[in-house]
């Protein structure tokens, strides 16, 4: 009787664990990705946690080096570390013509990317550690020359350039 019964069981136990998992991830928040209607291509006013990273995927919880790529449409795309942005817009064929934000690690605003100075040595969400500032410094570079340095791997994440850059 059991030998009958036991294989009705299981497969009633694996449909309702199937549907316990469906219902709990229906009833998880949605994060926001990509956000459209922004056709002024302003900055979006982010909450730590709702936001999602365009390149990395993970949520946003720090709100030090956001950035946001927007593009002519509205679509809006956010970051949480300035390298994975560039990462993710090289290969797009917008990369030259999108409105890209950073937020000022020295103003508490956002600036224009392209006119934002970046320190080399900053603590970041990916470790890439590059802060974007309003006000330039020595040894800060400009938008070009950390694009440059993220796709050569130049980051506090490669243990040369971190001891080069660091001295540890």
């Amino acid at each position: 009787m059991i030998r009958k019964i036991l294989p009705f069981l299981i497969i009633v136990s694996l449909v309702a664990i199937i549907v316990t998992l469906f219902l709990s991830l229906a009833s998880t928040k949605k994060m926001i990705v990509v956000q459209e209607g922004n056709l002024n291509q302003i900055p979006i006013e982010m909450e730590v946690g709702k936001f999602q990273d365009s390149d990395c995927g993970m949520t946003i919880n720090d709100l030090t080096d956001l950035s946001q790529v927007i593009i002519k449409s509205g679509k809006s795309w956010f970051f949480h570390d300035h390298g994975g942005l560039v990462k993710w817009l090289e290969d797009k064929e917008f990369k030259e013509s999108a409105v890209i934000w950073v937020m000022s690690r020295d103003t508490k605003r956002y600036i224009k990317a392209r006119k934002a100075y970046y320190s080399l040595r900053d603590t970041t969400a990916m470790g890439n550690g590059f802060g974007a500032y309003e006000n330039k410094k020595d040894l800060y570079v400009d938008f070009d020359t950390m694009r440059l340095r993220m796709l050569r791997g130049e980051t506090l994440n490669n243990p040369s350039i971190k001891k080069q850059l660091l001295g540890n």
